[in-house]
């Protein structure tokens, strides 16, 4: 079962929370906003162990699609994984994205 999230604006946002008991194997994130280039910032948090990047600062141009399939699977089991997106503000616009996470 896949999981769609429509992101917009600079705030960290929690896509999946600790305890949900998603195993994500794919995250496909794309640039949906009209006309500036996106940065993006894709962690995952353990309680007591840490902040992980699974990507730092890529940049994803208008319409594209940036997907994150590097053969390593995390779960959002009970005192596992929690996964965030943090966008990052392009000029003066705000920016905007869809996450699809299989």
């Amino acid at each position: 079962m896949a999981l769609h999230h429509n992101i917009g604006g600079e705030l960290t946002q929690e896509l999946l929370a600790v305890g949900g008991g998603i195993d994500v194997q794919k995250i496909s994130i794309t640039n949906t906003h009209a006309s500036i280039t996106c940065t993006v910032d894709l962690y995952i948090e353990k309680k007591l162990t840490g902040t992980f990047y699974l990507i730092k600062g890529v940049a994803i141009p208008v319409g594209a699609t940036f997907i994150y399939q590097d053969g390593v699977r995390f779960t959002t089991k009970v005192n596992q994984f929690s996964l965030y997106i943090k966008l990052t503000q392009g000029a003066s616009e705000i920016p905007s994205v869809d996450v699809i996470i299989s």
